[in-house]
């Protein structure tokens, strides 16, 4: 069986979730097979089974199809650094922060390192679904793109175009792309998908004769948009989130800071019909608001600055209510933050926290990679741990009145604590099962999916 690489003829086409839906389907099938990423680029990443770290799009592909968790999913990782650098993240394991010229300067450094993942997976599993980065014809950049040209090129998967009609231009993009791939590569392409379709489908059935008839390219399906309020990769999928909370008790802020990271946190709250959630990034009143989060950051000092200068730390300092800080949003609590290595940011650094929790949070060089069942107020909770930032007295979490801080991510998908602790604060809280709702929500969404695909095609294309 061949492997397969899922292009975007854009940046947001829907790679990631086609990646999964594609991978699912051929599992249905009796297949083995894995999602795989050469490079991503994200801040949102969870320790795998492994201890290692890969980017949060390949782990939930990977959730879905029930499949171990390894840096061999997503070899090269970068995250947001300090300046115009970037955290560099080698086969799951912090190795240098790179400046981005640095970085596509050494990428053939980088090569080996996806060739041993992808091989190792492609031992292991029938079929592998590669999911590409932005544009696959990046003029300037090709002969440094890992994840498109050079798996393609070096394995010689058959090929999907995935096509954003919501964008607008879908002809342009689909023919521009089909067509300023290398020849060798236009050849192992076996279709299209045009994603995000809103409205009647069948008004799109001119634009199927044109692709197929004119451009010679085969049209696997036309997908209807769907909201998927799960899996968030990156900023651009988290502001399309859709909420209608049908019977409301809370409503709840999460500061969205510049450099947030793990939004996944607060995927139950998302679907939870008994929550609304408001993600706040400018300077407005709290009062509102039952209770306010601080999420997780990549860069906290800097983000914690930026409280200081919008006015948003005088408010929470101020504020009465019920407030959770997790990772990034904990450390902010303590008395000081010493980023003393210059590991955030371009020079060594100690700034001043909220002062809630009297101990120093000190950016130590080796990462906190943990993932396992943690004792956390009061429940056994499933998470993980992903910081450099360490201190002596509370390192792990820390409770005191209406306060709730934790190095622990995924402490909201335990019901029995998100249950508890929502309940405390509005005593009609009910609560609900997020796993039970996770499972039927990407069951129904492939399924719905998997009827406008064409999947015959697909199947006989890699076999």
């Amino acid at each position: 069986m061949n492997n397969i690489s899922i292009f975007g003829t854009s940046s947001d086409a829907g790679k990631s979730t086609i990646t999964f839906v594609i991978a699912k389907i051929l599992q249905d099938l009796g297949h083995s097979v894995a999602p795989f990423k050469a490079q991503n680029v994200s801040n949102n990443s969870h320790v795998c089974d492994d201890g290692s770290e890969i980017a949060i799009a390949q782990y939930f592909q990977s959730e879905v199809l029930g499949v171990e968790t390894s840096y061999h999913l997503n070899p090269i990782l970068l995250k947001s650094g300090r300046g115009s650098s970037a955290s560099l993240i080698v086969e799951g394991k912090v190795v240098s922060n790179k400046d981005v010229l640095e970085y596509y300067r050494d990428l053939d450094l980088l090569k080996p390192a996806v060739k041993r993942c992808f091989e190792y997976l492609d031992a292991k599993y029938d079929c592998l679904v590669c999911e590409g980065a932005g544009s696959p014809v990046e003029l300037n950049l090709m002969d440094k793109d890992l994840s498109n040209i050079f798996i393609a090129t070096e394995y010689n998967t058959k090929i999907i175009l995935v096509a954003d009609i919501e964008k607008g231009g879908v002809f342009a993009s689909i023919w521009g792309v089909y067509n300023l791939l290398p020849e060798k590569l236009r050849k192992n392409v076996i279709g299209v998908i045009v994603n995000k379709f809103r409205g009647d489908l069948s008004l799109f059935d001119e634009g199927i004769r044109i692709i197929e008839e004119d451009f010679k390219i085969p049209v696997l399906g036309v997908l209807p948009y769907l909201p998927f309020n799960l899996g968030f990769e990156d900023s651009a999928s988290l502001k399309n989130f859709v909420q209608h909370p049908r019977n409301k008790k809370l409503d709840i802020a999460v500061i969205s800071y510049p450099h947030m990271s793990n939004y996944n946190d607060f995927e139950p709250l998302i679907a939870d019909e008994e929550v609304f959630v408001e993600f706040v990034s400018s300077n407005i009143s709290l009062e509102k608001f039952d209770l306010v989060i601080l999420p997780g950051s990549k860069l906290v000092i800097k983000d914690l600055l930026w409280l200081k200068e919008t006015g948003l730390f005088e408010q929470i300092q101020n504020y009465k209510k019920d407030i959770c800080a997790i990772c990034g949003g904990y450390e902010m609590m303590f008395n000081f933050l010493d980023d003393k290595y210059a590991l955030e940011n371009e020079q060594a650094v100690k700034e001043q926290g909220f002062g809630l929790i009297d101990d120093i949070v000190v950016f130590e060089k080796e990462k906190i990679l943990e993932k396992k069942t943690y004792d956390l107020f009061e429940e056994k909770i499933e998470g993980f741990e992903i910081h450099h930032g360490m201190c002596e007295k509370y390192p792990l979490s820390f409770e005191k009145e209406n306060f709730k801080g934790t190095f622990v991510h995924g402490i909201f998908d335990n019901n029995e604590f998100r249950t508890k602790y929502f309940k405390s604060i509005k005593n009609e809280y009910m609560g609900f099962d997020f796993q039970e709702y996770k499972k039927q929500t990407i069951d129904s969404f492939i399924s719905t999916l998997k009827a406008k695909l064409d999947v015959n095609h697909i199947l006989k294309s890699i076999t």
